[in-house]
C-alpha cells in the first residue's frame, strides 16, 4: 500500500470519519488545568548521526558504575560479571523468549529455567525454586501472603532490620488481605531477640527476616528458627545469594521460605532493573509456590523433556485457586544467574564472597581508625556495613562523587532515625588501592 502524507484536506476527512470537527474535540476528557499550552522547546530537525552525536554527549554526562570507584550498596551491587554472561542471554533464541504458553516447542526455555530453579534449590538448601518473581522485594511480599494462606493466621511479623522497600512492599501487597503486618524493633542493627519472643504467639503466621540484614550484619537465624517454629508459625529468610558462598544455607537452620535478589548473580545494575527474585521452599509448601515451575519428564519414547509442572497463577487456574496473580517471566535475568554460577560453580562462588568479606573488613577497619568515623554497630557483617560520620554524610558523598567515586548511602533517607550514618558495600571489584584512596580521600574531607 503506497504512502499518503497527511495533508489539511485528508486530515479533515479522517476527523470527519470519526464523528469530531477538530483536533482538540479529542482531548476533552483532558482536564484544561492539566493541559500544556506553550510552545515545546525543541531543537531544530536534525540527521540519524547528528541525534546520535547528541545522545552520546548527553549519555556521556551521567555519573555510573563503569566511571565511578562504587560503594554503593542497598539492594543492588556493583559485581563482576563474566562477558560469556552477556554473550549466552544475548543470543536470539533467549533474549526474544518470554513466557513458555506453549511448553511442548518451548523446550530451551525450559531447560534453562529448570537449570536455574535446580542451582538455586542447592545454594539455598532448600526442595524447589520458581523462576518467576520481579525482584527480591516481590518475592519476600510473596513470603508474605505464603505464611499467611498457609497457616490461616493473621499476624505476620517483620524484623525492622529487612530492607526499608522491601518493607513497603510487603504493606502494599498485603493491603487487600485480612494479614496484620508487625515490625519487630532492633537491638544493636539486628533483629531483638527479646521483643520477637514477646510478639510471637498463637496468632503469629510467620516471622519474615533479611540474611545479612540491610545493614549489612548477621542475624542470629538459629535462634530466630526456635522462636518462630515453637509457636507453629513459618520462617522466611530474604538472603544475598553471594554470601551463601561463605554462610550457612537457610536449608540447613530450617527455614520454610527463601527470598533474595539474584542481581548479584550475573545481572547488571540496570538503572535499579529489570531483577529476579529468588523464591525458595521445602517441599510441603510446593503447591504454595507462586508463579510456575518447571520439571523434567520422559515422553512415550524415552526421551528426556522439559514440562510445565505447577502453574499457580491466576491466568492459568481459577482466579480463587491461584497463589499468586504475578504474571510475568523474569527467565533471561534467571538465566544470567543461571550462567554466573554454572561458571563460579562450588569453587567459584566462596572465593567471590570470601574476597567480599575480607575487603569489607579491609575497609571497616582502615574507616573505623580516622578520627570521625566510627562503626555503628558491633556486630559480624558480610560485605556491608554502616558508620558513623562527625560531619554530614551529604557533604562527603558529594565531597567524593568529585574524586569519581561513589562514597555510599546517606542512612537518613530511610525510617531509622538515623542522621549521621552511612552504607558502605565493598564487592569482589574493588581493589586494595580503591580501597585506600577511598580512605585518604574521606579523611582529608572530614580534617
Amino acid at each position: 500500500m503506497p504512502f499518503i502524507p497527511t495533508t489539511e484536506s485528508n486530515r479533515e476527512e479522517m476527523l470527519k470519519a470519526i464523528g469530531v470537527s477538530d483536533f482538540e474535540e479529542l482531548l476533552e476528557s483532558i482536564p484544561d488545568e492539566v493541559r500544556f499550552k506553550g510552545e515545546l522547546n525543541l531543537p531544530n530537525p536534525l540527521s540519524e548521526y547528528e541525534v546520535t552525536r547528541l545522545l552520546e554527549e548527553i549519555a556521556d554526562r551521567n555519573c555510573h558504575a563503569g566511571k565511578y570507584v562504587c560503594f554503593l550498596g542497598g539492594g543492588a551491587y556493583d559485581h563482576f560479571i563474566p562477558a560469556a554472561v552477556k554473550h549466552i542471554i544475548g543470543r536470539s533464541e533467549f533474549y526474544t523468549a518470554y513466557t513458555p504458553y506453549q511448553p511442548e516447542v518451548s523446550q530451551g526455555n525450559l531447560q534453562a529455567i529448570y537449570e536455574y530453579q535446580s542451582m538455586i534449590a542447592e545454594l539455598t538448601g532448600m526442595d524447589a525454586a520458581n523462576a518467576s518473581m520481579y525482584d527480591g522485594a516481590s518475592a519476600l511480599a510473596e513470603a508474605a501472603l505464603l505464611v499467611h494462606a498457609q497457616t490461616g493466621r493473621p499476624d505476620i511479623l517483620i524484623s525492622k532490620a529487612v530492607h526499608p522497600f522491601y518493607r513497603k512492599v510487603i504493606s502494599t501487597y498485603c493491603k487487600g488481605s485480612d494479614a496484620v503486618i508487625k515490625e519487630v524493633g532492633l537491638d544493636q542493627g539486628i533483629t531483638d531477640l527479646n521483643r520477637l519472643k514477646e510478639l510471637v504467639n498463637e496468632k503469629t503466621a510467620g516471622v519474615l527476616i533479611q540474611q545479612p540484614n540491610f545493614f549489612g550484619l548477621l542475624e542470629n537465624v538459629e535462634e530466630i528458627e526456635q522462636i518462630v517454629h515453637k509457636s507453629g508459625g513459618l520462617y522466611g529468610v530474604s538472603v544475598d545469594p553471594i554470601s551463601l558462598g561463605l554462610l550457612k544455607p537457610p536449608g540447613e537452620y530450617d527455614a520454610d521460605v527463601v527470598t533474595g535478589e539474584g542481581q548479584v548473580l550475573g545481572n547488571f545494575l540496570n538503572f535499579g532493573g529489570p531483577y529476579v527474585g529468588i523464591f525458595a521452599v521445602r517441599k510441603d509448601l510446593i503447591r504454595r509456590l507462586p508463579g510456575r515451575l518447571v520439571g523434567v519428564t520422559q515422553d512415550t519414547e524415552g526421551r528426556r523433556g522439559f514440562v510445565l509442572t505447577l502453574q499457580t497463577r491466576e491466568q492459568h487456574i481459577r482466579r480463587e485457586k491461584a497463589t499468586s496473580s504475578i504474571c510475568t517471566n523474569e527467565q533471561l535475568c534467571a538465566l544470567a544467574s543461571a550462567v554466573y554460577l554454572a561458571l563460579m560453580g562450588k569453587k567459584g562462588l566462596p572465593q567471590v564472597a570470601n574476597l567480599c568479606l575480607q575487603k569489607a573488613h579491609y575497609l571497616a577497619q582502615k574507616l573505623d581508625a580516622i578520627d570521625g568515623l566510627e562503626l555503628m554497630f558491633p556486630v559480624p557483617f558480610f560485605k556491608e556495613f554502616a558508620v558513623r560520620c562527625s560531619i554530614s554524610p551529604e557533604k562527603i558523598i558529594s565531597a567524593l562523587q568529585k574524586e569519581k567515586i561513589f562514597a555510599g548511602i546517606h542512612l537518613s533517607r530511610f525510617d531509622y532515625g538515623i542522621k549521621d550514618g552511612l552504607l558502605i558495600a565493598v564487592t569482589e571489584k574493588r581493589t586494595r588501592a580503591e580501597i585506600d584512596h577511598y580512605c585518604e580521600v574521606l579523611e582529608k574531607v572530614i580534617s
